[in-house]
C-alpha cells in the first residue's frame, strides 16, 4: 500500500481502519511505513466492527472529517465489506463522489457488497489481493467427489446440501438442510459451471507442504529414515519450528515458497482496480503486482474516472520553487507556505523552513541554493588605469636617471657644487623612490606588498623633504646670523647637512616600524556594498595612511615656512625661491590629494590612479623647479658655468659691503664655494669701517689670470687681509 502510494506521488493521505486486530496492527505498521517515507497522514479515523452496532451517523462524521482535509485525496481504507459499504453510502450522502480515491485492503476489495450500488463512490480504487495461482489437479478431483467417496470429511454432506438445496438421506439436521423437503438422489454432479472454488487455495496448499517438508527433514537427521524413532516421540517444537524456517520447495501451484528472515510467507500481491469501462459499465482489473517487496504497476491501465488517466493530486502543499523556503502550518508537517529568500539569501541547504544570508563578499546563485564568492578587485597591471600611471611613473624614472647620470659627470662644476652635491643627490634618490612606489601599488595586495606600500609612501617623502628642510634651514640661519653676531653658526658643512637630514628621515623610519608592529599590515577583503569585494590592504580602508603621511605632511609645512621666510634674500640666493615654488606647488597637491582620496573609496582603480599621480607629481615638481635651472646651465649654457660667472652675481656685495652690515657673501649660499666663516666676520669688521681701494698689480706668485687680480683692500686703519697663495681651486671664494 506505500508503495502504491509513492508510485502516485501522494505524500498527504487519510486513513481509515476498523476497531479490531486487524485494523488496528495494520494502522501501527501503516503508520511507521508512511513516516519512513516522509508521507503525512491528515485524518485517522476509525471503523466500528460490527455494522449492526454503528450508525449512519458515525460513518457521516468520518466523511466530513475528511472533506475538511479537502488536499488529502488519497484515503486508505482498512476495513471489511459491510463497514466500507457504509463508509460510500456516506459518501453518496455528503455530496462527495468523486471526492476521494480509495486504497483498500484485501478484506473489502473486490467485494459485491461494497460496490454494488456504490459504483460512482468506488470508482478510481486500487486494492491489493493476495497472489494465489490454481493448484494443479485440484479442479479434477474436487469434481469427482461425491458424499459417497468423501465419507473422511463430515462437512461435506453440509456442503452438498447447501450447494444442490436438498437434504442428503439419513444426514444430520442441520441450518442448510431444515428448510427443505426435496431429497438428494445422490445422481447430483458437480461441474465447473455449478461450482466455484476457493481462489487462495494455494495457500492452504503452501502451508501443508511447509510442514510436510519439516517433518521429512526432521526425520532424515534424527531417525535418520527409520520410522518413528525416541527423538521425535514427542515431537520438539522449538526444533521443528528452525526445520520449518529452512524449508524451500516447489508447490503445487507451480510457485517457488520459502519463508523470509521475519517468517513470514513469499509477499506475492496482485493489485486491483476499479474502474468504469465504458458509460455505467464497471469491473474490477489487475493492473499490477506486488512480489517479494517489488511494485510493478501499469499506470496505463489506471483510470481513475472515465477517461481520465492522471492519478488525482493528494498533497497539502505543492514544492516549492527553487529558491524558495518553508513556514509549515501549524500542526502539520506536509503542509506549508512558500516565501521567497531575500536578495543576498540562500536556503539553509540544513533546514529548508529557514533563509541564511551570505557572507559579505559572496552573493547567492541564481537559485538561492549556495553563495557564490565574488571575484576579487583589485588593481592590475594590465589595467589602464596601471598602464597610464606606470608609463607616467617610468618617464619620471628616466628622466631622473638622466639628472643623476649629469649630475655624476658634471660633479666637480660650480654649479653643482654650489647646489649642494650630497643634498642633491639624497633628494634625486627620494624622487626616485617616488616615482618606483607606483609599481609597488600595482601589485595585488598581500602582507609583503602592504609593508612596503606603508613604508614606501612616507618614506619617499620624508627623504625628499627632510632634504629641502635641511637647505632651507641652512639658509635662514646663515642670513639670520648675519644679522645678529659675527659668529659662525654651527652644523652647515656638507657632513653636518646630511647627519640632519638622516635624522629626520630616521623620524618616519621609526614612525612606520612603530606602526607596523602596533598594527601589522595584511591583505583584506573591504566591502564597500554587499556587491563589492575589493582586495585592500587594510590601511586604505579608512584614514590609516594619514599616519604614513603625517610626518611628511608636517616637513611640507616647514619647508613652505622656510620658503616663506628666506623669500626676501638677495637674488643671487635664489635657490631659496626655487625651493619656495616647490613647497607651494606642493601643498596645491596635496590639498587636492585629500578630498579626492576619500571620496573615491568605492573605486579601487581611480583611488589607486589619485595616490600615484599624486606622488608622481610630487616628486615631479621637486625635479622640475630645483634642478631645471641647473641642468639649463650644465647642458645648454655651459660657459655661464666656470667660476667667476658665479662670481659675477655677488659684485654688488663687494661695491655695497660698506653700506649695509646686512648683506652676506655669496659663499654662505652653499658649500660650492667654502665657507670660510672667519674671513666672513673680518668682512663684517671692515663694513663698519672706512672701505677704501687702491691699484694694485698683481704678484708674480700669483697663481690668477691677471683680470682675475682686483684691487687690494685696505682699512681704516689699515688692516692688511693677508696675501693667499695657494692653488686656484682653493682660492675662498671671498677672498675672490
Amino acid at each position: 500500500m506505500v508503495e502504491i502510494v509513492k508510485k502516485l506521488s501522494w505524500s498527504y493521505i487519510s486513513i481509515i481502519y476498523e476497531e479490531s486486530n486487524y485494523g488496528i496492527k495494520a494502522f501501527e505498521e501503516l503508520e511507521g511505513l508512511l513516516v519512513q517515507n516522509n508521507i503525512c497522514i491528515a485524518v485517522k479515523e476509525k471503523l466500528v466492527k460490527d455494522s449492526g452496532v454503528a450508525e449512519e451517523g458515525a460513518y457521516d462524521h468520518i466523511v466530513q472529517r475528511l472533506l475538511q482535509k479537502y488536499h488529502a485525496k488519497g484515503v486508505i481504507i482498512f476495513g471489511s465489506d459491510q463497514e466500507v459499504a457504509g463508509v460510500m453510502r456516506a459518501v453518496r450522502r455528503n455530496n462527495a463522489t468523486g471526492s476521494f480515491s480509495w486504497i483498500g485492503s484485501d478484506g473489502w476489495s473486490a467485494r459485491s457488497l461494497v460496490s454494488s450500488g456504490n459504483e460512482a463512490e468506488v470508482e478510481g480504487t486500487l486494492s491489493v489481493q493476495p497472489q494465489a495461482n490454481p493448484v494443479g489437479g485440484f479442479d479434477d478431483y474436487f469434481l469427482g467427489l461425491t458424499v459417497e467417496k468423501n465419507k473422511r470429511n463430515p462437512w461435506f454432506v453440509e456442503y452438498w446440501e447447501n450447494h444442490f438445496g436438498c437434504r442428503y438421506p439419513n444426514s444430520s439436521l442441520t441450518p442448510y438442510n431444515a428448510a427443505t423437503t426435496r431429497e438428494c438422489t445422490g445422481a447430483e454432479q458437480l461441474t465447473a459451471k455449478n461450482t466455484q472454488f476457493e481462489a487462495q487455495l494455494q495457500f492452504v496448499s503452501d502451508a501443508v507442504m511447509a510442514f510436510a517438508y519439516a517433518f521429512r527433514d526432521m526425520h532424515r537427521d534424527l531417525c535418520e529414515g527409520r520410522g518413528l524413532c525416541p527423538a521425535m516421540n514427542p515431537t520438539d517444537g522449538e526444533k521443528l519450528l528452525s526445520y520449518l524456517r529452512k524449508v524451500t520447495f516447489t508447490g503445487l501451484s507451480g510457485d517457488r515458497f520459502k519463508f523470509d528472515d521475519n517468517g513470514d510467507g513469499p509477499a506475492r500481491y496482485n493489485i486491483i482496480h476499479f474502474k468504469q469501462v465504458s458509460q455505467g459499465r464497471y469491473t474490477w482489473t489487475t493492473v499490477g503486482t506486488f512480489i517479494e517487496g517489488k511494485l510493478r504497476l501499469n499506470m496505463s491501465e489506471l483510470q481513475f474516472k472515465l477517461e481520465e488517466q492522471q492519478p488525482p493530486s493528494s498533497v497539502c502543499s505543492l514544492p516549492c520553487l527553487t529558491g524558495q523556503a518553508k513556514k509549515y502550518v501549524e500542526g502539520e508537517s506536509c503542509c506549508w507556505h512558500c516565501f521567497n529568500c531575500s536578495t543576498y539569501q540562500i536556503v539553509n541547504p540544513r533546514d529548508e523552513t529557514q533563509c541564511l544570508n551570505c557572507a559579505w563578499g559572496a552573493l547567492p546563485d541564481a537559485d538561492h541554493l549556495r553563495c557564490n564568492p565574488i571575484p576579487e578587485v583589485y588593481i592590475r597591471p594590465d589595467s589602464w588605469w596601471a598602464i597610464g600611471a606606470m608609463a607616467f611613473s617610468s618617464a619620471g624614472v628616466v628622466v631622473t636617471g638622466m639628472v643623476v647620470w649629469v649630475f655624476i659627470r658634471h660633479h666637480d662644476t660650480p654649479v653643482v657644487r654650489a647646489s649642494g652635491r650630497e643634498l642633491s643627490f639624497v633628494l634625486l634618490s627620494g624622487v626616485f623612490l617616488c616615482y618606483a612606489i607606483t609599481f609597488v601599488l600595482v601589485l595585488k595586495p598581500s602582507t609583503v606588498v602592504c609593508t612596503v606600500q606603508r613604508f614606501g609612501l612616507g618614506f619617499c617623502f620624508a627623504v625628499i623633504y627632510s632634504a629641502l628642510l635641511t637647505k632651507t634651514n641652512r639658509i635662514a640661519r646663515i642670513f639670520n646670523a648675519g644679522k645678529k653676531t659675527t659668529k659662525r653658526p654651527s652644523l652647515i658643512s656638507p657632513r653636518s647637512q646630511l647627519c640632519i637630514c638622516s635624522c629626520g628621515i630616521s623620524v618616519q623610519v621609526v614612525v612606520t616600524s612603530v606602526w607596523c608592529v602596533v598594527s601589522p599590515p595584511r591583505a583584506v577583503h573591504h566591502y564597500l556594498l554587499r556587491e563589492d569585494n575589493f582586495l585592500v590592504c587594510a590601511a586604505s580602508i579608512n584614514a590609516s595612511y594619514v599616519i604614513a603621511f603625517a610626518y611628511p605632511i608636517g616637513l611640507i609645512i616647514v619647508c613652505t615656512v622656510y620658503a616663506v621666510l628666506t623669500r626676501k634674500i638677495p637674488e643671487a640666493f635664489n635657490e631659496s625661491k626655487h625651493i619656495g615654488l616647490t613647497m607651494y606647488t606642493t601643498c596645491i597637491i596635496w590639498l587636492a590629494f585629500v578630498p579626492i582620496y576619500f571620496t573615491t573609496a568605492n573605486s579601487v582603480e581611480l583611488r589607486f590612479t589619485v595616490t600615484s599621480v599624486t606622488v608622481s607629481l610630487s616628486a615631479t615638481v621637486a625635479l622640475v623647479c630645483l634642478f631645471t635651472p641647473k641642468l639649463y646651465i650644465i647642458l645648454l649654457h655651459p660657459e655661464r658655468n666656470i667660476r667667476q660667472s658665479m662670481m659675477a652675481k655677488y659684485s654688488t656685495v663687494r661695491s655695497t659691503l660698506s653700506s649695509s652690515s646686512q648683506r652676506i657673501d655669496s659663499a654662505t649660499q652653499s658649500e660650492v664655494f667654502p665657507l670660510d666663516y672667519e674671513l666672513h666676520e673680518k668682512l663684517r669688521t671692515m663694513s663698519r669701517g672706512q672701505l677704501s681701494s687702491s691699484a694694485q698689480t698683481c704678484p708674480a706668485s700669483c697663481p690668477l689670470p691677471e683680470h682675475r687680480c682686483g684691487p687690494a683692500f685696505t682699512l681704516t686703519p689699515s688692516v692688511a687681509i693677508p696675501a693667499f697663495n695657494g692653488p686656484v681651486q682653493d682660492v675662498p671664494d671671498v677672498l675672490l
